[in-house]
């Protein structure tokens, strides 16, 4: 079914016992956000993939986030590349490649988009320090928030590429600050993506040598 002319939309729902997550993305949106999983740095990174994507996206989660924000984050990253895999239609039109690079102060990442129906991840460049570093979290007071461990990010971006199915290139070349690899992260696949996903004023088919994507 073709996209053309009209904007490309997704609503995708999903259950488990320990999630319950619904997404809906306009790929050809002005990136108006709606975002709540419970996890606040979750929700912030969200916010800027959805700004910096030109993507209208509202994500609504619940989950166990009593015990840790890992099932909430990566089914919603599932979900996530689901909507986007399904709002892509028959991909007729579009620029197919997209690769992006993202400064964050101290530190710099690249994307690299190809929408290719063959779902691929390399993940790459972050210091080892994000394999144990934490942002955000409290658990005093009237209002306790849970924490998002760095270390889930190659599979948020795994979860995203291989539902979607896209092949994602995502490295960070040098950092520091986990807050600033990990936002510039998020920022650089959402600008890669949306270069990918734009219309080719050049392509009214597929644009593959097979026909098909």
């Amino acid at each position: 079914m073709s996209n053309a002319g009209q904007d490309r939309i997704a609503r995708v729902e999903r259950t488990t016992r320990e999630s319950s997550i619904v997404v809906e993305i306009n790929l050809d949106g002005t990136g108006v956000t709606d975002i709540d999983t419970g996890v606040p740095f979750f929700d912030h990174m969200l916010t800027a993939f959805g700004a910096h994507g030109s993507f209208d996206l509202t994500v609504h989660a619940k989950g166990d986030i009593e015990i840790d924000a890992h099932h909430t984050v990566e089914d919603t990253s599932i979900v996530l590349g689901t909507a986007i895999g399904q709002a892509l239609g028959d991909k007729k039109g579009i620029r197919r490649f997209g690769d992006a690079w993202i400064p964050m102060d101290e530190t710099l990442a690249q994307a690299i988009v190809d929408v290719s129906g063959r779902p691929y991840i390399v993940h790459t460049g972050e210091p080892e320090h994000l394999l144990t570093a934490t942002i955000g979290g409290y658990s005093g007071g009237d209002r306790p928030y849970t924490s998002y461990s760095t270390v889930i990010n190659r599979h948020v971006f795994e979860s995203i590429a291989l539902n979607a199915r896209i092949a994602l290139h995502v490295r960070v070349l040098y950092g520091r600050d986990q807050h600033h690899i990990t936002e510039a992260e998020f920022k650089a696949v959402a600008r890669a993506l949306r270069e990918a996903v734009e219309p080719d004023p050049r392509v009214s088919g597929v644009p593959s040598t097979k026909g098909t994507l």
